[in-house]
């Protein structure tokens, strides 16, 4: 799946003029914190998820919170192990596994987002928002300019099997749509044998285009256009 860190001080020359109309070259530079590189890289291919705020859904409030490890590891590790989760994201195994995942997109370009999804303020789903043009998966499909894709998972299996995935699904294809001017399409490739999440994803908007072959699985090949956003 998808992939930030970049040098951490940049350089501008400023030309300031004196009273006797001579001028000084000073060099200002300015050294950012390594932590808010990835959120520049984010803000360029990605337009902030950081920043998109909440949405309601028929279950409450629901907005995105990109990953911060060193808070969210043990929690995400215990997601990744769950029997059902592991089946299609094969990352069960000592958090060692789950960083190793998350690392690569937190130290990659920022095409890759990886996200709580919090309803009502409590961390219920993990989501990764990427640039689906810029990814892989664009070798398999003809691919848009801006095309943005999502991967998903409900955390608690209390949270499954009663439509929630649906109204989430909707949810965070909406604020993709609102928050991505550029992006026309939102796109996901659940594996095919996923029944469940086939069908809440074309519950809740989006249509199955075509079934494509990728290194890891046959998945379906799911869009939610922004042209048909408001018939289906």
């Amino acid at each position: 799946m998808p992939t930030t860190d970049a040098p951490a001080a940049f350089a501008g020359s400023t030309t300031h003029a004196t009273g006797t109309g001579r001028a000084l070259d000073d060099t200002l530079e300015l050294r950012l914190p390594a932590g808010l590189l990835p959120l520049l890289a984010e803000a360029d291919l990605l337009d902030s998820p950081a920043t998109w705020g909440s949405i309601r859904t028929a279950a409450g409030a629901f907005r995105l919170e990109p990953v911060r490890p060193g808070r969210d590891l043990k929690l995400l590790t215990g997601w990744m192990n769950d029997p059902a989760v592991a089946a299609y994201w094969e990352l069960a195994g000592p958090a060692e596994v789950t960083a190793a995942h998350l690392r690569a997109q937190l130290n990659g370009d920022g095409r890759s987002i990886p996200c709580l999804g919090l309803l009502n303020g409590t961390p219920m789903s993990y989501w990764e928002i990427y640039r689906a043009d810029l990814d892989p998966l664009s070798r398999h499909y003809p691919a848009r300019p801006h095309d943005t894709g999502i991967h998903l998972l409900i955390g608690d299996g209390t949270n499954r099997g009663r439509g929630l995935g649906t109204a989430l699904l909707r949810a965070v294809a909406d604020l993709v749509l609102d928050n991505r001017p550029r992006c026309t399409r939102v796109i996901a490739e659940p594996d095919i044998r996923n029944t469940p999440s086939v069908s809440a994803f074309l519950s809740s908007g989006f249509r199955c285009h075509t079934e494509i072959d990728l290194p890891e699985k046959r998945a379906a090949l799911m869009v939610r256009e922004r042209a048909l956003r408001n018939l289906l």
